[in-house]
């Protein structure tokens, strides 16, 4: 059975005005296996209770959860950013965009002031209940450490605001929602509402202690190599682990791989 978490939601009227109410969620089951399809749709595969995929994609027949990059554009999207919300993008003094330095067809949003992570927010959180309506069960929010590949324009504070106002969001919509890695932001749990997470590599490099010790049970590892896969299966045999190639491609395309425990 899938235990439920009940928050404070913050209902804003048609004046401004704010008044608390409970909200249930429902949050990711701890039995069955996991399986991460960001690379293209497939059946699931046996046993499977937690599939996630695209915000782009369908919900599957079973707890599906809605991928959203939070704090950086899509490759796919960079044009639409660049046309419509210029100003959101983040800069460099020369005013070219802020790539990653780990993926450098992404550019950093540009979460540095108030009224601007408010803009970010909007737009995420309209992405956020398109999941919702949809019928996915809740959120993934991706690159919550863009702040740290921003070449010291974004600060932690900065991060952890807007991510509290994603939380927000989904929970309004009635959906939890995951932190993705950056396991240096744990601590700010009471800060950023986050409910579960979903942590690639994280035996890889030995951050799942720190992730149970946070969320319980509710960590989904995700590990693109097999020795550190059958580690974390040996290890964390109450966690849902999936082993995935590096390209996440779907079942039947070159280089697929998946394996459960």
């Amino acid at each position: 059975m899938i235990r439920t978490l009940v928050w404070a939601a913050v209902v804003v009227g048609a004046c401004g005005d704010s008044t608390p109410s409970a909200t249930t969620l429902a949050l990711p089951p701890t039995h069955g296996d996991l399986d991460y399809q960001l690379g293209g749709d497939y059946p699931l595969p046996p046993r499977v209770t937690v599939v996630v995929r695209d915000r782009g994609s369908t919900p599957a027949d079973a707890y599906s959860i809605c991928y959203v990059n939070g704090f950086q554009t899509q490759p796919d999207e960079a044009d639409w950013w660049l046309t419509e919300h210029p100003d959101l993008v983040l800069r460099t003094q020369s005013g070219e965009p802020v790539v990653d330095t780990e993926w450098p067809d992404e550019m950093l949003l540009d979460v540095t002031t108030v009224p601007k992570r408010g803009e970010v927010a909007a737009i995420v959180g309209a992405w956020i209940d398109g999941c919702a309506a949809d019928g996915f069960d809740a959120i993934e929010i991706d690159n919550l450490d863009s702040y740290t590949r921003s070449g010291g324009r974004i600060d932690q504070a900065a991060a952890v605001s807007t991510i509290g106002l994603l939380a927000a969001r989904a929970h309004a919509a009635g959906l939890p929602i995951g932190q993705k890695n950056a396991s240096q932001l744990l601590d700010r749990l009471a800060d950023t509402g986050l409910d579960f997470a979903v942590a690639e590599e994280c035996s890889r490099y030995d951050e799942c202690d720190d992730y149970v010790a946070t969320y319980g049970d509710r960590v989904y590892v995700v590990e693109y190599s097999r020795d550190h896969f059958d580690a974390a299966c040996a290890t964390y045999p109450q966690l849902a682990v999936v082993l995935r190639d590096p390209g996440l491609e779907p079942a039947g395309a070159a280089g697929y791989v998946r394996r459960a425990c």
